[in-house]
């Protein structure tokens, strides 16, 4: 039986939320857009890495593979659990409505957060068995991490290898001590985690409710500035001191002379294969306890990924070093069965690569504004094949609008109208029906283009230092004229089982 089934939805990262504490949360508007979801007819809500972010905001640069991000959590759900009151929440700055200004609503969220523990601790019989044993059953990520925050925000949030070397390089006394002295903080970001873990897991049963999966995303490199690596030193390229050695990126290409120096650190797969990737089956599983479907970022990197000397300053001088390869894929079925996992296999793919994600059954992806030069383009829906998710769009592109008002040529418009048969009047809802008529198992699209919004919604643009991960809808969005449209085109194209028996007219049929 296939893990996917025919099937439409949106991506949207919790942040982009409406709500009134500046940032997206699991609240009230989480659960009304699961709703939006249903009454729409889609059945997939698609999300960004969940894990709790560091400098420059970025979802892709955790500081923990397996945390949740606490400013996720609603307030208001603390309210109803009793651990704030309403008057707590009353001093709300004015934050903007449409973007995440994320120095002020960290501040806020961590005060609350923080007065929110103490109301815990002091009165909580009630939930102080099923936080202990939510955090014995998590402890081999939970116990690093929490002493890690700790220990990051006693040294102004410097990265770890800045810390005083017996904490850096975690000497077991010094470990220890910091455990002991640093209890009450220790146990107030395990409760963080413990009450992220709770939202989240009730969204996620609601959206079951409603017939949505919930869609994640886990890049395949970690930060170095994270729990994961400071708790496991030896499975990284590191020197004596914690620095990487090496680091990943990619080469140089069409859109950059110099390549990308990610400066991830790169994984010691052999140590890793020596323990059957024990660490790796653990990422696996603590995904798969929050999400139906994962995407892996930049899934090439499994069979061979770009080395790059740490010293370098550019992407030019490294190497192709092979990776796992399918050892490791066999090694994770064995251990977890089949899993709904979606290979990213955007850019420069080779023959090895697509036969590493095929050998398994993997998704790939397909994504429509890189579709339009030539009949041979893979992206073209005629080369679309069923096992592989199409996009109009992804986080690291502009909107749908915003890519053809300031992105596309001439030759471009004119091979788009050639392919189509007609004028594009629409691009938006041209690459929307295109993705939905496509023979691929699941078509996504974001939600900036259902609301066909420009490139001042755009979420993320690769190389720009700031102002990325900001953009929020607003309260009145959802109540938009395209909406019938969207749940027409879902039936038309029959990507929702329980439509099927629609009678033509028993759906909208006018955007």
């Amino acid at each position: 039986m296939s893990l996917f089934t025919r099937s439409s939805g949106i991506l949207l990262h919790p942040t982009s939320l409406p709500g009134r504490y500046g940032i997206g949360d699991l609240g009230e508007w989480a659960y009304r857009f699961v709703d939006w979801l249903a009454d729409n007819a889609q059945g997939v809500w698609q999300v960004l890495p969940l894990g709790p972010t560091s400098y420059g905001d970025s979802p892709y640069q955790t500081l923990s593979a397996f945390a949740g991000n606490p400013n996720l959590i609603s307030l208001d759900r603390l309210v109803e659990a009793g651990w704030l009151s309403a008057e707590d929440l009353a001093d709300a700055p004015d934050f903007p409505a449409d973007r995440v200004d994320y120095g002020p609503v960290i501040q806020y969220h961590d005060t609350k957060l923080h007065l929110a523990y103490e109301r815990f601790a002091a009165d909580s019989a009630r939930t102080t068995r099923a936080f202990e044993d939510w955090c014995d059953h998590n402890a081999t990520w939970l116990d690093d991490y929490a002493l890690f925050i700790a220990l990051k925000g006693e040294f102004g949030g410097r990265p770890w290898v800045e810390w005083p070397a017996p904490l850096a390089l975690r000497d077991p006394d010094a470990i220890a001590q910091a455990r002991e002295t640093r209890a009450d903080l220790i146990r107030e970001h395990q409760w963080r985690q413990w009450v992220f873990d709770q939202q989240w897991s009730a969204l996620r049963r609601y959206a079951s409710e409603k017939g949505i999966r919930l869609f994640g995303d886990l890049p395949i490199f970690v930060a170095h500035d994270s729990a994961d690596v400071w708790a496991n030193r030896d499975l990284f390229y590191l020197d004596e001191k914690g620095q990487p050695t090496v680091i990943a990126g990619v080469p140089p290409d069409y859109f950059s002379e110099t390549g990308q120096r990610w400066g991830n650190p790169l994984y010691r797969w052999d140590r890793m294969r020596e323990d059957g990737y024990a660490w790796w089956i653990r990422r696996f599983r603590a995904v798969f306890t929050t999400v139906d479907i994962v995407r892996i970022d930049h899934f090439r990197g499994f069979e061979a990924y770009w080395e790059i000397p740490a010293e370098e300053e550019t992407a030019v001088n490294g190497q192709w070093v092979p990776g796992p390869g399918a050892h490791f894929f066999h090694v994770v079925q064995r251990e977890l069965g089949e899993l709904p996992i979606i290979a990213e296999d955007l850019g420069v793919i080779t023959r090895e690569v697509e036969e590493l994600r095929d050998q398994f059954e993997l998704p790939g992806m397909k994504v429509l504004q890189f579709a339009w030069n030539k009949p041979t383009n893979p992206f073209l829906p005629h080369n679309h094949v069923v096992n592989c998710v199409v996009y109009s769009g992804t986080h690291d592109n502009n909107t749908t609008r915003g890519w053809w008002e300031e992105e596309v040529d001439d030759n471009t418009r004119r091979f788009m109208s050639d392919y189509l048969g007609h004028e594009i009047q629409d691009p938006v809802w041209t690459l929307m029906k295109v993705g939905m008529r496509s023979v691929a198992h699941t078509f996504i699209m974001p939600l900036q283009d259902v609301l066909g919004l420009g490139s001042e919604a755009r979420m993320n643009t690769p190389g720009k230092p700031a102002g990325n991960w900001t953009w929020r809808f607003t309260e009145d969005m959802l109540n938009h004229r395209a909406n019938p449209a969207l749940a027409h085109l879902t039936w038309l194209y029959q990507r929702r089982a329980d439509q099927q028996e629609k009678e033509y007219g028993d759906v909208a049929v006018q955007k």
